[in-house]
């Protein structure tokens, strides 16, 4: 495993990360997270990446149990707020980040976690609220370090002009072959103020892999032939995707690699990533992914890959899924 730096942050992240989105917030059972999260320490991985929205509770709440008899030094640890939690509790309030900061904390068996992402832009709350609650959790040593996922231009930069760039240390895109979409402006926006890239989705919700197949149902033991794991699946699964996908095959192939492999290097041939957020629901996919720590790509296998995907992959500025543009001002 190789480790970078994660923005102007001390923390040195694993490049592959393993994170709790589908698989631990109710996809699969406890002892398949376990086998799962303890495959990771094996594979060097450091950074689990998870939010408190994740099955509503469900996935703090794994990994609290599991990770709790690791020696807290030896894993980094983000999550997310503004996520609805209740009928009543959403959004990035100093009401809202105050309260879930103490419920993340308590499920995940911590006094702190490493980094607290504001897990979208909340346009209906003063920015500036959100900033200072934000601030003080921080103060409070109740998290290390601050990130945002999936907020607009306009919104980094208007936090940024009222806190300096300090404020954040990552951004959490959805980044892959598939989705290309933050090269346009998030990446070097975030780069020229030292905010780094922890990418979601990184294998298109396994797209990448080639487990699925143009014109054939996805396999049954697969994410997307499960109710709690296939909500998402929109974004990346198309027919022309998945054609896309086979042609990418004999690149692999031709490197000896596996497809995750490639589809992951791929994603870590960008400096501005920091770490790649992969999904697993078996072991070995943990250790399969890990695999693509330090691969590095030539420029051939680069215009062979972009051949390949032609226009199939989302390259313009595109608003994430419940993402909001606008900001509130005091």
């Amino acid at each position: 495993m190789r480790y970078r730096r994660l923005g102007h942050s001390d923390l040195e992240v694993s490049e592959i990360s393993l994170g709790a989105w589908l698989t631990y917030a109710g996809g699969i059972e406890l002892e398949q997270t376990k086998a799962c999260t303890e495959a990771a320490f094996d594979a060097g991985i450091n950074f689990f990446d998870t939010a408190n929205v994740y099955g509503r509770g469900a996935a703090e709440t794994a990994w609290g149990e599991i990770l709790s008899k690791h020696p807290r030094d030896s894993y980094i640890l983000a999550t997310k707020v503004w996520g609805q939690m209740s009928d009543t509790d959403q959004g990035l309030s100093a009401a809202q980040i105050a309260k879930q900061i103490d419920a993340s904390l308590t499920r995940l068996q911590t006094d702190h976690v490493d980094l607290y992402q504001a897990h979208r832009f909340d346009p209906s709350v003063p920015i500036e609220e959100t900033i200072e609650a934000l601030q003080l959790v921080v103060r409070q040593g109740k998290a290390r370090y601050l990130g945002f996922s999936e907020w607009t231009p306009e919104q980094i930069r208007a936090a940024i002009d009222i806190a300096g760039p300090s404020l954040f240390a990552s951004s959490q895109p959805q980044y892959s072959m598939l989705w290309q979409a933050p090269e346009a402006e998030l990446f070097q926006l975030c780069k020229a103020n030292d905010i780094s890239q922890i990418v979601w989705s990184p294998l298109a919700q396994g797209v990448l892999t080639g487990k699925y197949q143009p014109g054939t149902p996805p396999p049954p033991d697969s994410r997307f032939a499960s109710d709690a794991m296939s909500g998402s699946k929109d974004l990346v699964f198309t027919e022309p995707a998945l054609e896309a996908v086979q042609r990418l095959a004999p690149i692999a192939d031709g490197l000896g690699v596996s497809m995750p492999v490639l589809a992951l290097a791929w994603v870590l041939r960008r400096g501005e990533v920091a770490s790649a957020i992969t999904g697993a629901s078996r072991p070995e996919q943990v250790h399969a992914n890990a695999a693509a720590a330090g691969v590095e790509l030539s420029a051939d296998v680069l215009q062979a890959i972009d051949a390949a995907l032609a226009d199939v992959p989302v390259r313009r500025p595109t608003l994430a899924p419940f993402a909001q543009e606008g900001i509130r001002y005091r």
